[in-house]
This record gives C-alpha cells, structure tokens and sequence, in this order.
C-alpha cells in the first residue's frame, strides 16, 4: 500500500506519524492512509508558501500562466488514472469523473488566459496635474479548504485563480478524499512550479484545518463545505481579521409551470437530482409545481428516477450514480426520507437503503404530498431524494422558494418569457436556471446568498477575489 506524504515547499515528507484511513464508500475496503498533520506541518506549509510568494509575484502573469499550462498538460496525460482514483475513494460513477478530470483541466487553462486580462483602472482626478490609479495586487498567502463531492476540482477552482493573480496556496483535501489531490500534487511536482508555490497537507478539520484557519499568517480562507463548518471557519479567522470566502451548500427550489415542457423539465430535474448521487450543493432539491400539471410531472418524474441504474461506480456500464460518500450520509438520507413518511408525505419510488451486497447506496426516491414545514422541503438532503410540492401559481412558487436559509441556486420551467423573467427578478438566489439543469459555468459567478455563502467563484469576478486594490495618487507638474 502507497505511503502517502504532504507536499511541502516542492518535495514530499511527513512530519507526523499519525495516519487517517481512507475507504471506497462503495466497499468497505480500505484504499491507503494519509498523514493527519499537526501544527508544525500546517506552520511549515505555510511558511514555504510565504517564502515562495513575493518572488511568484514578481513573476509577469504570462510567465505564471506558462506553469499552470503545465499541471493542466500533466492532467491530461493521466486523466484515465486520475478518474478511477475519484471513483475508488469518492464513489463518483467512471463517465462522471472522467468529465471531473478533463473540466479542471479546462479551467486552469481558463484561469491561465487571464494572464493578459488582469486589468487595474484610471480613475478621473479633482485635482489639476494629479493622476489616480487603482491596481490589482494578490493577498499573499491563500489557503483552500476542500469538500469530498467535487474533490478534484476544486483544487483547480482554488489553485487556479489563486496563482495567476501572484497568490501562493496551501491546499487541505477532506480527509474523506485526499488520495486524488496527493496525485494531484504529484503530477505538480513532476513541472517546473517553483517550491513553496503549491503546498498540501492532509488531516482533519479539527486539528490541520483549524490550524490553517487560524493561522496569522494566512491572508485568504477559502472553503466550500457546511454551513456549520464555515461558521467554525469565520469564527477562527476572525482574531487575525483573515478574508474569507465561503460556500455552503443550498436547497435549491425547480418551479415547474403549466406550460413548461414535461419532459424537458422531468428530463432536467432528475440529471440534476442523481448527479453525484444528489451529492451536489446548487443542484434541484425541492421541486414545485403547478396544481394543473402536477400529475403528469410526477408521473414522468417517478418514471425515470425508479429506472436509474446504480451499483458500483467502476463499473463499465453507464450508471447513473454510485454510492454516498459514507454512513454518516446514508443515515442522514435515510432521517429525512422517514421525518417526510411520518409527517404525511407518499414515497413514490424508492425510499430505501439499497439492496447491494456492499457500500452506502440509497435508492433514487420521489416523494409528494409535501408541504413547507417538512424537514425535506427545508434541509439539504444531499442524496438522490426529490420531494414536490403542489402550488397554484408562480407567485406562490417563489414565495416558497425564497423561505429558506440558502440562496445558491434555483430554476424554472416555462415557455413564458414574462414568467421566467419575473422568477429572474424575484428569486433571491446567486443563480436561476431556466429550462436546464442546474450546473453552473466556468466563466459565470457561482455565488450563494444568506446561508449559502460569502463571495463567490469562476469567472472574471471570481478572479478578482483573491486580490486587493492598491490606489496610487500621482501629483505632477
């Protein structure tokens, strides 16, 4: 079994002989163990990420470009191993996390394009002779705080921005899935990016991502995960007044209207509902529907989540979804499905722990007869569950929409331009889909509301998080 080690100012050790198991959700088996860091590491990583800054910076952006172009190369050489590495250890099915692999290379290369668009300003003066600048600088020290549903990609989704702006990073993966960002690091430390740029260490959030949080040295805390966690994130970055950017998952609402086209829409809510096993913080959770079309909705609906195929994610056959990522998710799934049974609301398909011989598959299930005060309709599942509720009108759609806590994502179907529109100005979340899926795009802003989060990714506006404006004031003659 690998050894697996930190990757610290360009080579790897462990400075810890403490070690965390890491399983196959889908059998029990254990794959290998990583380093549980202590403080000394995360002080060490960040340290080399320190040293290693000003010269990065100095660096003309095109030139930082070059070396992230390299890591996308080196994805691309081992995109077959690289996928089955996010299979064994996350459960994600083969076709998917073949697509995870090639999108985080697409998008370093994206981020790497903006070599040449990082762009400052000049600002008009009210003075005679004087000349106003205001310029873009990095942070300085980044650390990215990763979840286990999407775990390749978002080393890129952090990494990516990070570096081109003239941030170094220090990266912990969850410890549920840190095997693919260790070869990860690996295929890095096979380029030219000069040491202490990159920097991983494994461990839990109790101790190496608490000590990363809280760390004085640290000028940017990003994390995607729990709101619960990312509470715990901003209060241990707050003594150091440390900047932070946080998403923290949704509940996010699909209204279906009585002239939305049924199979498009049944079509969308379920890809968006099994993709990743429901493991998915901006995809469909609750689903309302108008009075007159919600029979035949629920009816296609049932239709295609009780023929989904799951089973094991290395599989060869075109599954639709794998197993959740652990018990602790299964029985999560399992709590909520059987709060909406007791409270009154019909299992129409699924609603069980699957039949398999091994690992925490759930069945796809579809639950109606739902009203606002179920626990189904008001917290994240994060599992192939979707519940539905009958509404009479748009208004009453997105008035119960926008009761929740998050604001990530949400979508509507409707053949009605002055429906959708009025959705776009009325639904209180970073993002509506209308008539698609929900998944967002590399050159969008994947940014929550409320509970969901504070600021965002991808994109131009993404980018210019993690750097700081810099205004110079030039008197001449």
């Amino acid at each position: 079994m690998t050894k697996y080690q930190n990757y610290i100012d360009g080579h790897f050790s462990s400075e810890t002989s403490d070690r965390i198991a890491v399983h196959n959700p889908a059998t029990g088996e254990k794959l290998a163990d990583v380093p549980d860091s202590d403080t000394a590491t995360v002080d060490a990583a960040i340290n080399a990420a320190r040293r290693a800054q000003p010269a990065w910076e100095r660096l003309p952006a095109i030139k930082r470009a070059d070396y992230l172009r390299q890591v996308s190369a080196k994805l691309r050489e081992q995109a077959e191993h690289l996928a089955k590495i996010i299979s064994l250890e996350q459960g994600k099915v083969m076709p998917l996390a073949r697509v995870e692999v090639g999108f985080t290379a697409d998008y370093i290369d994206y981020m790497a394009e903006w070599a040449r668009r990082l762009e400052g300003e000049i600002l008009s003066s009210d003075r005679p002779g004087e000349h106003m600048f205001l310029m873009r600088k990095p942070l300085g020290v980044v650390v990215g705080v990763l979840p286990w549903n999407f775990p390749f990609f978002l080393i890129a989704r952090k990494m990516a921005p990070a570096l081109i702006t003239g941030n170094t990073i220090v990266i912990k993966p969850s410890e549920e899935t840190p095997l693919n960002a260790l070869k990860f690091a690996q295929l890095l430390s096979e380029t030219e990016m000069p040491a202490g740029v990159f920097n991983l260490v494994c461990g839990r959030g109790e101790g190496a991502g608490s000590a990363l949080t809280m760390h004085k040295d640290v000028d940017l805390v990003t994390f995607t995960g729990s709101i619960d966690t990312g509470i715990r994130i901003m209060q241990a970055a707050a003594p150091n007044l440390t900047r932070v950017n946080l998403e923290l998952g949704g509940k996010a609402p699909a209204i279906v209207l009585d002239d939305a086209d049924l199979d498009l829409s049944a079509d969308a809510l379920v890809t968006s509902r099994l993709i990743n096993t429901g493991q998915v913080c901006n995809c469909a959770e609750r689903v309302y529907v108008q009075r007159g079309i919600a029979d035949a909705l629920t009816s296609k609906v049932v239709e295609r989540m009780a023929a989904a195929r799951y089973g094991d994610p290395l599989s060869d056959d075109t599954l639709d979804m794998g197993p959740l990522i652990n018990k602790a998710g299964l029985d999560k799934v399992m709590a909520i499905v059987a709060s909406a049974r007791d409270a009154g609301a019909d299992i129409r398909t699924g609603g069980q722990r699957a039949a398999t011989e091994t690992g925490f598959h759930y069945q796809p299930t579809v639950i109606t007869g739902c009203t606002p005060q179920m626990e189904v309709m008001k917290k994240e599942v994060f599992g192939p569950v979707l519940p539905i509720q009958v509404v009479d009108d748009l208004d009453e759609a997105i008035a119960m929409a926008n009761d929740t806590d998050y604001g990530l994502t949400s979508s509507i179907f409707t053949r009605n331009l002055n429906a959708a529109m009025k959705a776009c100005r009325e639904l209180r979340f970073g993002e509506t889909y209308i008539n698609r899926e929900h998944f967002e795009a590399m050159q969008g802003f994947h940014a929550g509301r409320k509970k969901s989060g504070i600021g965002g990714a991808d994109g131009k506006h993404g980018l210019y998080q993690f750097t700081e404006t810099h205004v110079v004031y030039m008197q001449t003659q």
